[in-house]
């Protein structure tokens, strides 16, 4: 090959390759992925009430939505994640009306419908206990992005698991999290920023 061949050969071959990327970048934007920015955390859920009821998460859409993950028997992190979530609601004052609290289990087993109603009467008095069969915990702690995993096989077993609680919009939609030991007015005044914004 003669060197006027080679150049050649690069002058095409760059053209090409510039066609190319040209072509995937001027595609529409519905062929692009596009990020929002927003975590996929939260869905559609069908579990029970610590009244015994059925409740979905559509039954909550117009509010908000408070939701931790925990278990009665839990010693420490479950009753103090839920104090301080009753608390910042209490410091919300007539803001709280626009938030739902709510609390499902990740130890169904336990975890009955009674148990639920007789734990949930300890802190926030509009707190819904939410419980179900073991696969509809596991569905709805994957669609929340939640770990859990029994610790021991004693009847006095303690449950690993994480320990966020969850902001979902008035959609139903992701909004925030805060993680443990966020402090009452922390929470209150982040939870109220959302509320006035919508």
């Amino acid at each position: 090959m003669t060197r006027i061949q080679i150049i050649t050969l690069l002058a095409l071959a760059i053209i090409t390759a510039s066609g190319l990327w040209a072509v995937g970048w001027l595609q529409p934007d519905q062929q692009r992925v596009r990020t929002t920015g927003t975590a996929l955390v939260g869905g559609p859920f069908k579990l029970t009430g610590h009244d015994g009821t059925a409740v979905t998460a559509d039954q909550f859409r117009g509010k908000y939505m408070l939701v931790f993950f925990g278990y009665t028997y839990c010693p420490d992190v479950c009753p103090a994640g839920l104090q301080v979530m009753t608390a910042a609601l209490e410091e919300l004052g007539t803001k709280a009306d626009n938030v739902q609290p709510v609390f499902i289990t990740i130890d169904p087993e336990r975890d009955t419908v009674p148990v639920m109603a007789s734990y949930v009467e300890n802190f926030h008095p509009r707190l819904i206990g939410l419980t179900g069969t073991p696969d509809q915990i596991a569905d709805v702690a994957k669609a929340y992005r939640v770990y859990y995993k029994k610790a021991g096989d004693d009847a006095d077993y303690l449950m690993d698991h994480s320990s966020i609680l969850y902001l979902m919009d008035r959609e139903g939609k992701f909004a925030k999290h805060f993680t443990y030991g966020t402090d009452v007015t922390a929470l209150a005044k982040s939870i109220g920023t959302a509320i006035d914004a919508n």
